[in-house]
């Protein structure tokens, strides 16, 4: 059973369908990346997990139930577009926020107090939301979106906006939540940060779900045959004695003097038999399968969906 579940989900507006039978599954504890590109249908999810709108099909379940507004409790969601009060000062529209979310105010003044001292915003008590820059109001919304801590936090866009001084600090911050067990989704166009961050991934593309899984799960299963080699000694030689059936990629040489060859493998040549042939010939230094980047599988997932949906209307 899944900490948490959307299930099967249909989502139209008018006739234009939104969502068709999409369906994530959030182990606990884990980060869980949902991508797409603008349109894809990742804001209609985001918002029906969170009960501000409903399916038109399917379910979302929380702990195994379905998820009810009294759950909600138990949720904390940061929207892409910020929704802080812009004539409110910052201290006190995040006590009264923070009291929203359940905490009594002697409790939610020491939490903030907490919170606004790490992250060095003391000073920012009295301002207004309007006096402060996009990111600090940012990190205002960051803080009272976690403030009650919640077991499953929903991040749309979380890094949006920020430098990257700002973004690694609130990447920091992410983790050591989910270390603290905290479940977590996260929405974003930012695929270094998956990289990073994500355990699971599910990719919509045009409203439908075209990728789940694993990150390390997925990454194996795009990986194409192709290795990393350096070297020391003659490269011109270690070029000469691999056959035809290493196609060679990249060829380079470093300020240290050391040879680099990327090279792909057919499907039925084995590494250990490049690494043989480079051992009779050179030194080597290291030796490594590369495995595809995130925004390779992207681009390359969705362009593939992309010639599938064009191919079903000719």
């Amino acid at each position: 059973m899944s900490f948490f579940e959307a299930v099967s989900i249909d989502k139209y507006f008018g006739s234009f369908k939104a969502l068709n039978n999409v369906s994530i599954h959030v182990p606990e504890g884990s980060i869980y990346g949902l991508l797409g590109p603008n349109g894809a249908g990742k804001t209609t999810l985001i918002r029906i997990i969170n009960r501000i709108t409903g399916p038109d099909k399917g379910e979302v379940r929380f702990q195994g139930k379905i998820l009810t507004r009294q759950d909600l409790i138990h949720l904390g969601y940061l929207p892409e577009e910020r929704g802080l009060y812009r004539k409110m000062k910052v201290g006190e529209q995040a006590l009264y926020l923070a009291q929203l979310k359940g905490l009594s105010k002697k409790e939610a003044m020491k939490k903030l107090k907490q919170w606004f001292e790490k992250f060095e915003m003391i000073s920012w008590w009295n301002k207004k939301i309007e006096e402060l820059s996009k990111g600090m109001a940012q990190k205002v919304q960051f803080i009272v979106t976690v403030l009650h801590e919640p077991e499953l936090l929903i991040f749309d866009e979380p890094f949006s906006g920020f430098d990257p001084v700002n973004a690694t600090m609130l990447k920091k911050e992410v983790v050591e939540l989910k270390e603290k067990g905290t479940t977590i989704i996260f929405s974003t166009h930012d695929m270094a940060s998956v990289e990073e961050l994500c355990d699971h991934i599910t990719l919509i593309d045009k409203s439908k779900s075209i990728l789940e899984g694993r990150v390390n799960d997925i990454k194996d299963h795009y990986k194409s045959n192709i290795f990393d080699i350096q070297f020391e000694g003659n490269a011109e030689l270690l070029k000469n004695s691999l056959s035809e059936k290493y196609r060679i990629i990249s060829s380079d040489r470093s300020a240290d003097n050391k040879h680099h060859l990327r090279l792909q493998l057919e499907e039925d040549q084995n590494s250990n038999d490049v690494l043989q042939k480079a051992m009779k010939h050179t030194t080597i230094c290291s030796f490594s399968e590369v495995l595809p980047s995130m925004n390779e599988i992207f681009i390359k997932a969705v362009s593939k969906n992309s010639k599938s949906n064009s191919s079903n209307y000719e």
